[in-house]
């Protein structure tokens, strides 16, 4: 039997796409009414004024169905955010208002630093996870894992595994704090969901590699970048051509209230469901429906 929320999230899917495709000059009625002459000053201002009204409607519309569209999923549930280097602090303040929304909360704010996300820095990542997999009581972590699986995992288990030693969990922290590849918080405590906020652009395999690695010890990873990480040269893109997506949920523009509420919606499926690609430019749909 369809649910009452099934319904809501169905309707707003198909608002949702409409203001999207309008927005983008490539909706339904997009071809109507055109004619060969160029448009005028008047028409072309108009056109602008409907375009924002469109993107509008589509914040203000998710913005306002929010708490009916989460039904409460996140109950009970922490979720660990995970900023990579420029990530907006707006935006993560945003998503972590969203969470709770959902009735879910934020077990902690976690933040990459640069040198972690930097390919020249790719001996002092490798080192520091050899010396830490020799000093952890933990088997979890791959012997065979690439650096920067290995690298993810690693974090993964110091903010997402509930299975982890607390011992190994803090030393993981306090090492890659020392080493400035990751700041941690001080009352971290571990969370099955993890919520990856893209910033700047990271190397398309370092990004994969981090990714892979977390979602092989957290119970949901969702990544969300804003509208440009979905372009051709943009982290997203890459990311959605990784073998990693099958694991993951991606989400474009978490710049926006839409794309926000996206999100928290693909952290509520991911507790169930691993995988899909939403938003704009989501394979998958503008939501997730499940």
């Amino acid at each position: 039997m369809i649910s009452y929320r099934h319904h809501v999230v169905s309707l707003v899917a198909v608002f949702l796409a409409l203001a999207v495709g309008v927005a983008l000059g490539g909706g339904p009625l997009s071809e109507i009414g055109r004619s060969d002459a160029a448009p005028t000053s008047s028409e072309t201002k108009a056109q602008a004024r409907d375009t924002r009204a469109a993107a509008g409607y589509g914040d203000e519309f998710a913005a306002a169905s929010a708490a009916t569209l989460y039904g409460n999923r996140l109950d009970k549930h922490s979720v660990s955010i995970l900023t990579m280097p420029g990530a907006d602090g707006d935006v993560v303040s945003a998503l972590g208002a969203q969470i709770e929304e959902a009735g879910g909360r934020v077990a902690g704010t976690y933040d990459v630093q640069p040198a972690l996300a930097d390919p020249s820095e790719k001996s002092l990542v490798d080192t520091l996870g050899s010396q830490l997999m020799t000093q952890l009581d933990s088997d979890a972590v791959a012997d065979d894992a690439s650096t920067y699986d290995r690298a993810g995992q690693l974090i993964g288990l110091a903010m997402a595994s509930a299975d982890a030693p607390a011992a190994d969990s803090e030393a993981i922290r306090q090492s890659m704090a020392a080493a400035e590849l990751l700041n941690s918080p001080a009352d971290a405590q571990p969370a099955g969901l993890v919520l990856v906020v893209l910033g700047d652009d990271t190397d398309d395999a370092i990004l994969s590699g981090l990714v892979t690695g977390l979602a092989d010890e957290a119970t949901g990873v969702v990544v969300a970048g804003d509208a440009s990480s979905a372009t051709a040269t943009g982290d997203l893109h890459g990311l959605r051509t990784e073998p990693v997506a099958d694991q993951v949920a991606t989400v474009d523009g978490c710049d926006t209230p839409l794309g926000q509420v996206t999100s928290v919606l693909a952290l509520a499926r991911a507790l169930t469901v691993q995988g899909g690609s939403f938003g704009a430019s989501g394979s998958d749909g503008a939501v997730p429906l499940g």
